[in-house]
């Protein structure tokens, strides 16, 4: 796409990321935006037609016929928005359930678009008729989406923005209930591509159970985490990031070698950690007599499993982990 005009808008876009920070910023100019849980994609509107690409350039299009048909009827031609495609189920972002499209055939995508369909939540604006608006600050940027958005029906809606820090932080208090991850913080400066934004991360502390380490058990490297099933089940839900000299001492007294039997092999598929975890092959682990441990988690999961890596706080071993059950 050229400067001024946007001749070309068959393809993919470099899309602007955002780069972790431990608290929201408390600086003038910034508008603040919900994170939301979905799947990171770009809506090209060109020459009548719809295509929806991924932040990596994956034409995601038949995985989302709804959101092809909606976007064309709401979104005039040689248009290119930004945003998340996200699915809600129980008052809650699912997801699982936008991986599941983007594993699905075109026939399946249809058959869950009708029973289920996702929405699109557009945050940003690349280009309006044609022209490239990427050189534009984010507030004129922001008045173009809005000015696209008064068309806007359901599954297309636009992300809630405010430049009222005290509002943010009242959204980081509300919504993590809901999937939303933190907060994202942009400076009004133009449309630049590589981590230009900012985000912010609701952890909140909740108990798990340790019941195998990565490593040694004197010096274990991570913890590997498991939660309770509804049939009193303890399945792998995730693992801590690397742990500190000194986390790694609090935790090793209490680490003791299981006696009889475990609920875990020493030997799991990379699988169960997940369809992001970076293991390239069998992981094994060093089995511990199961021990309760306080962590810090974000609000995205797949099932009740940890999508993301846990942050351990301290061991509990005055909490039986049986106790630690949800069914």
């Amino acid at each position: 796409m050229t400067a001024g005009r946007a001749e070309a808008l068959g393809g993919a876009f470099d899309l602007a990321l955002a780069r972790a920070i431990p608290a929201i910023p408390d600086a003038p100019g910034l508008q603040f935006e919900p994170k939301w849980d979905g799947v990171r994609a770009a809506v090209v509107i060109a020459d009548g037609r719809t295509r929806i690409f991924s932040r990596n350039g994956a034409d995601l299009t038949a995985s989302f016929p709804e959101l092809e048909q909606a976007a064309v009827a709401q979104i005039p031609d040689s248009t290119v928005v930004d945003g998340e495609i996200v699915s809600w189920g129980d008052g809650r972002l699912d997801f699982d359930a936008v991986l599941h499209r983007l594993s699905a055939g075109p026939l399946l995508a249809r058959r869950l678009a009708a029973a289920h369909p996702v929405n699109f939540v557009a945050f940003d604006v690349l280009a309006v008729l044609g022209r490239d608006v990427r050189q534009l600050r984010m507030s004129d940027r922001r008045r173009l989406l809005e000015g696209l958005a008064a068309g806007f029906a359901p599954p297309m809606q636009i992300s809630p923005a405010t430049l009222d820090r005290e509002l943010a932080l009242q959204w980081w208090d509300e919504l993590a209930c809901t999937g939303v991850e933190g907060i994202v913080s942009k400076a009004d400066q133009p449309y630049r591509t590589g981590r230009s934004w900012l985000k912010t991360k609701k952890y909140t502390p909740s108990d798990a159970v340790a019941a195998a380490v990565l490593g040694p058990r004197p010096r274990p490297r991570q913890l590997v985490l498991g939660l309770y099933d509804g049939t009193g089940r303890l399945r792998v839900a995730g693992r801590t990031g690397p742990l500190t000299a000194a986390q790694a001492a609090a935790i090793a007294p209490f680490l003791h070698t299981p006696v009889g039997g475990h609920p875990w092999p020493e030997v799991v598929p990379p699988g169960w950690f997940g369809r992001f975890a970076r293991d390239t092959g069998p992981v094994h682990l060093t089995l511990v007599t199961p021990l309760a441990v306080e962590v810090s988690a974000d609000a995205a999961r797949t099932g009740t499993a940890y999508r993301h890596l846990v942050r351990f706080i301290r061991p509990r071993p005055d909490t039986d982990p049986v106790t630690l059950r949800t069914g």
